[in-house]
């Protein structure tokens, strides 16, 4: 296998580059208003990592109807009204040399009714859920697919380069995917061919109404982790190849701990089983508990193509200028409110942060 350099360009299927394979993962951050316009903490959070010199950067995740919402303060794309937000956060990083893509996304059960003031939905209704999710109907998932195809031709209009779908983590499409959660006895579950269905019709719904010069990606889990539940790694390998072959022009895979093998086969890592499974066209992008270059060129070794990174993004955002320095060593947490906010987080991204144990120094010793 061809060494890779994580400094270098890279070039998607369709022939766009970045100018290297640092990606920012998408984060949630909670930083957009109320009803899903962009804010301006959002732009300058995003802003700031595209000075840093990623080469690319996601959005965090953008709801692409009012009813698959998941938290307060999300990003929206599910309307014409939001274009003017979108359009000067897609031009605010095309002017810093960024690749830029919209994380397109519907939470299905994980939808917070609170929110969207709404009953949840979901391939199946979900008893003992907190939530109370129905079973989506055709109608639901006519309606979901469309909006996510008025979706990527919203971010296509303000000046994004790409959209991502967002199929991890337990969000709508990987509860259509769980072969426990999905008990559908029609089109859409079943066999694994019809639980990724919902999936592959919203890929190719997308990639049919945009320009082949606008990127279209996918993000996956490739086994259960936290609330990704009922996942297959064979069947996930074989949804990659599928997903190519709907026209994907990048892969994500949300490892959580990139450095561990799979847990269905504990002696074999997952990069090099999802990089045969894909054509070498498409690349292959792969995020969790990366910190340092030595640990990103270690991955690409095994076979990635560029790496997605999130917390270490989060105290270094300008992470790519400062590893082209091989002795450098990234800031680790925790680290103190005030510096986070010089680091670009609004009180309310900083205030989320607290969620994850250790990441905002206790300043009240």
């Amino acid at each position: 296998m061809a060494s890779k350099d994580l400094f270098e360009p890279i070039t998607f299927r369709n022939g766009r580059t970045a100018r290297n394979r640092i990606a920012l993962a998408p984060m949630t951050n909670q930083q957009s208003h109320a009803d899903g316009t962009l804010s301006d903490d959002e732009l300058r959070w995003l802003a700031l990592r595209a000075e840093g010199g990623f080469g690319i950067v996601a959005t965090c995740a953008a709801h692409v109807t009012l009813d698959g919402q998941g938290w307060p303060g999300e990003l929206g794309i599910y309307d014409d009204k939001l274009l003017p937000g979108l359009t000067r956060l897609a031009a605010a990083l095309r002017e810093r040399g960024t690749v830029s893509i919209v994380q397109i996304f519907h939470g299905g059960a994980r939808a917070d009714a609170s929110v969207t003031g709404e009953r949840p939905w979901s391939a199946s209704e979900i008893e003992g859920d907190p939530g109370n999710p129905r079973a989506a109907t055709r109608e639901d998932i006519e309606r979901v697919i469309a909006a996510f195809r008025d979706a990527a031709v919203r971010a296509h209009r303000a000046g994004f380069d790409g959209v991502q779908l967002h199929g991890a983590h337990g969000y709508l499409f990987g509860q259509f995917l769980s072969a426990t959660g999905n008990k559908r006895d029609d089109a859409y579950g079943g066999s694994f061919e019809n639980r990724a269905r919902l999936l592959r019709e919203a890929t190719r719904a997308v990639r049919a109404a945009v320009p082949a010069s606008f990127l279209v990606g996918v993000r996956i889990s490739p086994e259960d982790w936290g609330q990704a539940k009922g996942l297959d790694l064979d069947e996930n390998l074989t949804l990659a190849g599928w997903l190519a072959e709907d026209g994907i022009d990048f892969l994500g895979v949300s490892l959580w701990d990139s450095f561990a093998s799979t847990k269905k086969r504990p002696d074999e890592h997952p990069i090099p089983l999802f990089r045969r499974a894909l054509p070498a066209s498409v690349p292959l992008f792969v995020a969790g508990k990366i910190w340092t270059r030595a640990e990103a060129d270690s991955l690409l070794a095994l076979g990635a193509d560029g790496v997605s990174l999130a917390r270490s993004a989060i105290l270094n955002p300008d992470w790519p200028l400062r590893a082209r320095d091989a002795t450098w060593e990234p800031r680790r947490p925790p680290m103190p409110a005030a510096e986070l906010a010089e680091r670009g987080l609004s009180p309310r991204f900083i205030d989320y942060m607290r969620r994850w144990k250790g990441f905002v120094a206790d300043e009240s010793r």
